[in-house]
C-alpha cells in the first residue's frame, strides 16, 4: 500500500516538511559512507533553514497544550482507559518540556559554530564543498566513521527537542482519524466537508504497487482527489476507470 498525505494549512505542512527531513537524518546519520554524513549535515542545514520561521516554537507548544486539554477532558468517561490517558499525557508533557527549554530557534547553538556554518554557506553551491574549498571540512571527512558520526549526533541532539514534539504531535493528529473506503468513480473523487468541523490533513492510501498517483486539492469546505497514471512520456493523466481506495480526515 502506498500512502499520501495532504495538510490543509501551512502548519501542518511545515511540520510534514520537518518531519519528513528528521525521518531522512536518521536514516543517514547509522550509515558509515563519507557521502552519506555529508547529506546527513545537508539535511540539518534544511532542518535549520524550515525550523527559522520565528513562531514555529511557540505553535508547537500551544498545539501540545490544545491537545493535552483535550484529552484530560476524557478523564472520568468509563469508555477510555486512565493508564492508556496519562501515558499519552506524559508523554505530551515531557516534549513540551524538552521543547520549551530549548533556547531560541531550533539550531540556534549551531548557528554559533563558524565551522559549520563556512560549510552551510558552500554546501547549496554545486561542488562548493571541494577539498580545496573547505580543506578542514575535506579533513573532517576522512576521519572515523565513528568519529563523524559522534561529532554528527552531538550537532542532532540540538535539536532532538522539536523532533520529539514533531513526533507526538503528529502521532496524536494521525490518531484522531477514522478510515473509510470511498470509490472514485471514473478516478475522480470529491467530499464535502462538514461546516464547523476544522480539518488539519487528509491521508489518502492506495492498494498495490501499481497503485495511482493521487492530485489532491482540498480547503475546508471540500476535498477533491483525482487519480492519475503517467504516460510514455512521464506526464501525468487521468485513469478514468473506477478505483477505491482509504481517505482519512483528521482533526
Amino acid at each position: 500500500m502506498v500512502l499520501y498525505e495532504y495538510p490543509f494549512n501551512e502548519g501542518i505542512r511545515t511540520m510534514l516538511r520537518l518531519e519528513h527531513l528528521f525521518d531522512r537524518l536518521g536514516q543517514l546519520v547509522v550509515r558509515d559512507a563519507p557521502v552519506d554524513h555529508h547529506f546527513a549535515l545537508a539535511t540539518i542545514f534544511e532542518i535549520m533553514d524550515v525550523a527559522s520561521r520565528a513562531d514555529l516554537k511557540s505553535d508547537l507548544l500551544k498545539e501540545l497544550e490544545r491537545h493535552k486539554a483535550q484529552l484530560n477532558g476524557y478523564r472520568g468517561n468509563p469508555h477510555i482507559s486512565e493508564a492508556a490517558l496519562d501515558e499519552i499525557v506524559a508523554r505530551i508533557d515531557h516534549a513540551f518540556n524538552g521543547l520549551n527549554q530549548l533556547q531560541g530557534k531550533a539550531g540556534q547553538t549551531l548557528a554559533s559554530n563558524d565551522w559549520l556554518m563556512s560549510i552551510r554557506s558552500r554546501i547549496s553551491i554545486p561542488g562548493g564543498t571541494c577539498e580545496f574549498d573547505l580543506p578542514a571540512y575535506y579533513a573532517w571527512q576522512q576521519q572515523d566513521a565513528a568519529r563523524r558520526r559522534a561529532d554528527l549526533v552531538g550537532w542532532i541532539a540540538t535539536l532532538t527537542p522539536m523532533a520529539e514534539a514533531l513526533q507526538v504531535l503528529m502521532g496524536l493528529l494521525r490518531d484522531s482519524g477514522a478510515p473509510q473506503r470511498v470509490v472514485a468513480a471514473g478516478g475522480q473523487y470529491q467530499q464535502s466537508l462538514p461546516a464547523g468541523k476544522v480539518y488539519h490533513l487528509m491521508r489518502v492510501r492506495l492498494d498495490g504497487d501499481d497503485a495511482p498517483i493521487p492530485e489532491i486539492s482540498g480547503h475546508r469546505l471540500m476535498v477533491s482527489i483525482r487519480l492519475m497514471r503517467p504516460d510514455a512520456e512521464g506526464r501525468l493523466r487521468l485513469a478514468p476507470a473506477d478505483a477505491s481506495f482509504e481517505l482519512t480526515l483528521c482533526s
